[in-house]
């Protein structure tokens, strides 16, 4: 009884404990360096399996080059930009404006592949950005001075990096979609994405730039914490996610996994032991109620 819904709340309640746990190593290690080395570690955690269950046979070299080409987008760009709004500006505004994907999303589709843009879904839009701008700006309070609530540098680049990373997920999502509808298996998928991200991200250290190394050492705490952000918010977070897919809607179950924003709040709180802000609050809450709307139109 209720194990879609249950299900779905679980994947966005690991979804938000594995920002958490990401932001300590991504700000040591830097953006590129923590996702190659995270990206590495969940493919080998997708790969065992999609073994497992025989998902590797539904791929074809057609499918596999559209889902490659997804992964360049979303993950070797969108993740690592992801990452970057995370080291400045901290998981709980990195993941609301991560929520924006979702009217991005809309507009793409309705774009490029024709679909409709009914009025849940220009409302749903609305309160996304609406809750984005009050979670951004107006989500921490004075007496808050924990770490995950620190800003590093200017805020306008941090935004910048949070939006581009919804916009890449987004494009990578209607790249993928068609694939993705063909009843592919979605762990391979995964793992494919993942590892051709990881491939990518490893061959960037062909160039020798500082941004792409380490800027910090790579000590066995670092690689258990990222490890643990891997399988905890890749790893659980999708296991939980298909087997919602499975015994619900989609409509009904991505709306419930997008409650990330609001889940880590109480995370966030236990955490640090400081009350979010009531416009982090506020803000979640109307991204969430916005999303429920895209999804559900």
């Amino acid at each position: 009884m209720y194990t879609a819904e249950l299900s779905a709340l679980a994947a966005a309640l690991c979804w938000s404990f594995g920002g958490l746990l990401a932001t300590n190593p991504a700000r040591l290690l830097g953006a590129v360096p923590f996702n190659r080395i995270r990206m590495a570690m969940v493919f080998v955690m997708l790969s065992l399996m999609a073994l497992l269950t025989g998902g590797w046979y539904s791929l074809t070299p057609n499918y596999g080059t559209i889902l490659a080409a997804s992964a360049l987008i979303g993950i070797f760009i969108g993740d690592t930009s992801f990452y970057e709004s995370m080291r400045r500006l901290g998981p709980r505004r990195t993941g609301v404006l991560f929520a924006t994907n979702a009217p991005m999303t809309a507009v793409l589709g309705y774009s490029l592949l024709d679909e409709r843009l009914p009025a849940n879904t220009m409302i749903g839009c609305g309160l996304i950005m609406t809750g984005v701008g009050l979670a951004v700006f107006y989500g921490a309070a004075a007496r808050q001075r924990h770490a995950f609530e620190e800003v590093r540098g200017r805020l306008g680049i941090g935004i910048g990096f949070g939006l581009f990373a919804a916009f890449c997920q987004a494009i990578s999502l209607i790249i993928a979609r068609p694939v993705l509808a063909s009843g592919v298996d979605a762990v391979s998928a995964s793992a494919l994405r993942v590892g051709t991200a990881a491939l990518a991200l490893t061959a960037l250290l062909l160039f020798r730039s500082r941004t792409v190394r380490s800027e910090a050492p790579l000590t066995p705490r670092l690689v258990g914490q990222v490890a643990l952000s891997g399988l905890v918010g890749m790893g659980l977070g999708m296991t939980f996610l298909l087997h919602a897919l499975a015994h619900g809607p989609a409509g009904l179950v991505s709306t419930l996994s997008a409650t990330s924003p609001v889940l880590i709040l109480p995370v966030l709180w236990a955490a640090t032991r400081e009350r979010p802000a009531p416009g982090a609050w506020i803000g979640a809450f109307l991204a969430v109620l916005g999303a429920a709307c895209i999804f559900n139109s």
